[in-house]
């Protein structure tokens, strides 16, 4: 996918058709620059995504969602926005290396995908050796997927809605369950089913296959393992890493658990095991919500825990669920440039 497809901007299914790099601005209100928030060590992914040391996450400015309740509402709508080049992208990648990071993890790519591919080409023949995620809204054109295939390694899309009513309501984005669905389709197409990598364990257990935890560091394994280990050691075990697979979040949203138990039937009836579901209970009401009184409040705990055991009762068997005070504010990062 070369710069020159932002002449006429088709890259989303927004298809508005723009020359953003005349500084025509599309839906996503950026242009053919690159333009970012924030990079760095974020804590607060899925644990085999963010690890011990954090995962090198990269806040992309602009958005083709736009969601009404965004708590990233700043960089979403380009309030908070630095140009950087593809050159200064590369480079951040690998200084997110040398610090550690678990991953390089892009959040809200989608609208500079033909940007980030010779960033991501010219970090991997300067040394990028970490798996790349790509963080989205799942709202995808497949077609622009496929031209990275081969460079990302973890995807980790959203699945908001299945209610065409609710996904133009929150995003004007009709047809969204059918747009994600098939682009998680081809997700799951290039990177396959989850494989995780230990590299370090904190206790010498015995798994179902004899082995101890310690004999597997540094050895590439299962969905049913990585479960079994994290079900073993809980909290205390600095655990395996995601190497390549998908994992699909669904943020509950108050008064729409109707919706919410629809999305996770349906998506556990295309993929089943083949994937990670992750379900959130981190809802916070933000910004001006006037016209959407029914978001002005937190998602009840009774709700929460009707849907989890509803994905139960249908057989999710790799899955990821939150625990209480994550509906805070203060879990979103401040968006202040560093690391740019």
């Amino acid at each position: 996918m070369k710069c020159d497809l932002l002449d006429n901007c088709m890259i989303c299914p927004r298809k508005c058709g723009v020359n953003r790099n005349k500084k025509e601005l599309g839906f996503c209100g950026q242009t053919g620059k690159i333009t970012a928030a924030k990079a760095y060590l974020h804590a607060w992914e899925e644990p085999c995504i963010s690890g011990k040391n954090g995962s090198g996450t990269v806040f992309f400015s602009g958005c083709n969602l736009q969601c009404v309740f965004c708590q990233n509402r700043q960089i979403a709508t380009g309030e908070v926005s630095k140009e950087i080049t593809k050159e200064r992208l590369s480079e951040i990648f690998l200084e997110l290396q040398d610090k550690k990071a678990s991953n390089i993890n892009l959040v809200t790519p989608t609208h500079f995908v033909p940007l980030i591919i010779p960033a991501i080409e010219r970090a991997r023949n300067e040394g990028l050796k970490i798996p790349v995620v790509y963080n989205s809204s799942g709202y995808e054109l497949a077609e622009t997927l496929k031209s990275l295939e081969g460079l990302i390694d973890i995807y980790l899309p959203d699945c908001k809605y299945y209610s065409d009513e609710i996904a133009i309501r929150y995003s004007n984005a009709p047809n969204y369950f059918n747009i994600a669905i098939a682009a998680i389709d081809e997700m799951l197409r290039q990177v396959g089913e989850p494989l995780f990598e230990i590299k370090r364990s904190t206790e010498d257990k015995k798994t179902e296959g004899g082995e101890t935890s310690d004999s597997l560091n540094d050895k590439t394994i299962s969905a049913s393992l990585y479960n079994e280990l994290m079900e073993d050691c809980e909290d205390d075990y600095l655990g395996p890493l995601m190497k390549k697979g998908v994992i699909i979040r669904h943020l509950v949203l108050p008064g729409q658990i109707n919706d919410s138990k629809n999305v996770v039937e349906r998506l556990l009836e295309r993929y089943r095991d083949k994937v990670y579901l992750s379900i959130m209970n981190q809802f916070t009401p933000f910004g001006d919500l006037s016209k959407y009184p029914e978001l002005k409040n937190k998602v009840e705990e009774s709700d929460y825990e009707d849907l989890i055991d509803f994905a139960i009762d249908n057989g999710i068997e790799n899955g990821f669920f939150q625990g209480e005070g994550t509906d805070m504010a203060s879990f979103i990062p401040a968006f202040d440039y560093k690391g740019l």
